[in-house]
């Protein structure tokens, strides 16, 4: 089996609904998010490769347009914006375009990620 990963940068603001009042993530607040999308395959293409990075792009495109430097609350209603559901959202949206994508990771900080990956 072949992997690959590529990395992409946004920054949004959230605030999560149904923690306890005094929890800080209640209150509107932002992260510089890193979002990686993970492909592979049993075989490579006639050109070695999983798949074209440069065909990637779309998912670049995507997240300035659409995420970046926005409220995740207006983009992700009624889901709560956290990032397992923000990574769900992205697996949804790429995966009929990108049928090598096995799983979306997002990572809120340098120490914390979550990964959306389907069973099977």
């Amino acid at each position: 089996m072949y992997k690959i990963s590529k990395e992409f940068a946004f920054s949004a603001a959230h605030a999560l609904f149904g923690l306890g009042p005094d929890h800080p993530c209640t209150r509107l607040h932002g992260h510089n998010y890193i979002v990686r999308v993970h492909l592979r395959a049993e075989e490579l293409s006639e050109k070695g490769f999983v798949r074209d990075y440069n065909d990637l792009k779309l998912v670049k495109h995507y997240i300035d347009n659409n995420l970046d430097h926005r409220n995740l609350n207006d983009i992700m209603s009624p889901l709560n914006s956290s990032a397992e559901n923000l990574a769900k959202m992205l697996f949804d949206i790429f995966k009929p375009m990108l049928p090598e994508l096995y799983a979306v990771e997002v990572s809120e900080t340098p120490k914390t990620s979550a990964i959306y990956e389907p069973e099977g």
